[in-house]
């Protein structure tokens, strides 16, 4: 059985940077395999990644292949080709797709800006997907044009949530041993049954562990072990490691992986992937006001609050003077929720000056990006029904910046002049906030709420 979906969420993916190419960011980061490259007389390894995604999601039971499903509006594929892509020193990612989606994967990298991704043809098993992979790697084919690595990974295109530290384990123990595995501990019992459907025998499951990805290799080991591979093998085989074993003599080390290491198999796990995903990405939020002494007040309660009500979210602000280069730093972090503070205005210019910024970032090609444009008013100078009249605007203005992945929603606020009376307006404002970012619901952008 697969292991479920992890329970608690990890650090939200990093986005595109905005001061560089997109996915150039990690490039410039600290990066564990540093500590590789500080032992005396260690050279790190070149690495590349082989993706065989020619699968036809026949257990997912949809007629999309899995790895092309939408997640949050996005190709699950673009995820994982982003987790290895963020990786610094993963050189080059080969995708192996069936020759109908090679223009369907080419559209993909295009459109949400992946780097160093070469495409080429699956083969009509697995294991010949693979070997395909790493053909356009090795030396010693003639259309090669890309440079042989000495140690290759092998990944699943529907494992998403690969992290860095788990990618570095592996390959620092292929490059000792000439291939390794990540595992994970079995979570049920495996039995083997008679040929009239009795119990025959069972495993005793602490002696055993489920073989997961990534794996990784030498890549002379894996790359002779598929050359000599039998027809069999190549139809029938499953596994990457017993390969090694079997034709070069390679005993594969193993690495023990973590809860995020589970394969979308079927459609439960887009749900599951997409919770995920969304817990992540609402992690931080920033409270965006203007300068004015009265906007920057009421700005800097709604933060304590937020602060306060959504412990476990990161809560940061920003100002939009001098055109927004206050949000700049903010932004290139890849937070992905704003609250932008108005405060007795009907010409919403703080919201106008932020989704410009937000549109002229390129922040939403990966993620949706939530804006929420709290309006404070005082009641007795302002009617109610004006009010709502002046605000109605959001709900044709969100619908055009949905096109570019941006959620607009619309919330008012009456500004009592009771301070406890605001603090409670305030708190409810924070709780409706925390769910509009979480759920990241498209169906209702625009929707004004009143607290």
């Amino acid at each position: 059985m697969e292991p479920g979906p992890p329970g608690g969420s990890r650090p939200a993916e990093r986005g595109p940077c905005l001061s560089s190419p997109p996915g150039a960011d990690e490039a410039a980061s600290a990066s564990p395999l540093s500590a590789a490259r500080a032992e005396p007389g260690r050279r790190p390894p070149a690495v590349a990644a082989v993706l065989p995604a020619g699968g036809s999601g026949e257990r997912m039971g949809v007629p999309t292949p899995k790895q092309f499903c939408p997640v949050l509006e996005r190709p699950l594929i673009s995820y994982t080709l982003r987790a290895l892509e963020r990786v610094c020193w993963i050189k080059d990612i080969v995708v192996a797709v069936t020759g109908e989606n090679i223009e369907a994967m080419n559209s993909i990298i295009q459109k949400y800006q992946h780097k160093r991704i070469s495409v080429v043809e699956a083969g009509v098993t697995r294991h010949r997907s693979i070997f395909n992979g790493l053909k356009a790697l090795a030396e010693d084919q003639p259309d090669s044009k890309l440079c042989k690595p000495e140690v290759v990974i092998i990944h699943d295109a529907v494992r998403p949530f690969v992290e860095e530290d788990v990618l570095l384990k592996v390959v620092i123990a292929a490059k000792e041993h000439g291939a390794a595995g990540a595992i994970r501990p079995l979570v049920s019992t495996v039995i083997s049954p008679s040929a009239d459907g009795c119990l025959d025998h069972s495993l005793e499951r602490a002696r055993h562990r489920a073989s997961e990805m990534p794996q990784a290799f030498l890549f002379d080991v894996i790359y002779e072990a598929y050359q000599q591979c039998s027809d069999y093998d190549l139809e029938f085989g499953t596994e990457c490691l017993q390969l090694a074993l079997k034709y070069c003599h390679t005993k594969a080390k193993l690495v023990e992986g973590s809860p995020d290491l589970w394969k979308v198999t079927y459609k439960r796990d887009l749900y599951a992937a997409e919770s995920i995903i969304k817990e992540r990405i609402s992690q931080e939020i920033c409270v965006v006001m203007d300068s004015k002494e009265g906007e920057e007040h009421i700005g800097r309660l709604l933060e304590e609050v937020l602060k306060s009500e959504l412990n476990h979210v990161k809560v940061t602000s920003g100002a939009l003077c001098h055109a927004g280069g206050d949000l700049q730093q903010i932004i290139l972090e890849q937070c992905y929720n704003f609250v932008c503070v108005n405060v007795m205005t009907s010409d919403f210019q703080e919201t106008h000056k932020l989704l410009t910024i937000l549109e002229e970032s390129n922040l939403s090609i990966l993620y949706p990006v939530v804006v929420v444009s709290v309006h404070f008013f005082d009641v007795k100078l302002v009617p109610l029904s004006q009010k709502m009249e002046n605000l109605m605007w959001i709900r044709g203005f969100a619908k055009e910046v949905r096109k570019r992945n941006i959620l607009l929603y619309g919330l008012l606020i009456c500004y009592p002049q009771d301070e406890q009376k605001l603090q409670e307006s305030l708190r409810q404002a924070a709780i409706i906030i925390a769910a509009l970012i979480k759920e990241r619901n498209s169906g209702i952008v625009g929707q004004l709420l009143v607290a």
